[in-house]
């Protein structure tokens, strides 16, 4: 069973995605991981992404879909797979129909966590990173022991960049801009299921089961 989980940054994809696909026996692929896998080992394609990475620019469309294409490829995927991340766009999701038909395989739901413009800048907004081990906590869901501490190992917290309110609020409008005619594309072809983002995350999650086939 292939399952496309959609919605907006904060919106509890990861999470829900590493869920499901342990509930479904089926690997959890998402692009942010693929993209890592691929540079640090130093593939063809983690070194075409880099290089467009280190200018500012956006990896093109036919980089990150060869490397959703080599993911299928491994045994692991045969069967299914839960999607985190990809397809963005309409043509991304075009290009997954043609590598799954390939294999005379479909999607067989795109679900859509639904969350508010302001949950989401509430919940990202409340993230810090600590400096030197990377963790990250939540101000509202996961604060740490001590205010501006990493419990882990000390180091200072900090809020990102691209964390920020105003920063969050042009991501939701670039995320609306780029993914209303992804979640038409898969409303059209009768494969779209909504979920309330908002609710508990156990909730969410039983929600999400129900709108999977024979989950």
């Amino acid at each position: 069973m292939y399952i496309v989980l959609l919605g907006p940054p904060g919106a509890g994809k990861g999470t829900q995605a590493v869920a499901l696909a342990q509930r479904l026996g089926v690997p959890h692929v998402s692009t942010g991981d693929l993209f890592r896998e691929n540079r640090r080992l130093k593939t063809p394609l983690g070194e075409l992404a880099t290089s467009y990475m280190d200018q500012g620019l956006l990896v093109p469309d036919e980089v990150t879909v060869a490397m959703v294409k080599e993911r299928l490829e491994r045994p692991d995927a045969a069967n299914g797979a839960v999607f985190d991340g990809f397809p963005r766009t309409r043509d991304q999701a075009e290009a997954l129909d043609k590598l799954l038909a390939e294999r005379g395989k479909k999607v067989d739901r795109a679900i859509l966590i639904r969350v508010s413009p302001e949950e989401v800048v509430r919940r990202i907004s409340s993230r810090r990173t600590c400096r030197d081990c990377g963790a990250v906590y939540s101000t509202i869901s996961q604060p740490p022991k001590v205010e501006g501490k990493c419990d882990r190992c000390g180091g200072e917290l900090y809020q990102r960049s691209d964390e920020e309110p105003e920063t969050v609020r042009r991501r939701m409008e670039v995320y609306a801009r780029e993914t209303e005619p992804l979640i038409a594309y898969y409303r059209e072809k009768g494969l779209l299921a909504e979920v309330d983002g908002e609710q508990p995350i156990e909730k969410v999650r039983e929600s999400i089961v129900r709108a999977v086939p024979s989950a």
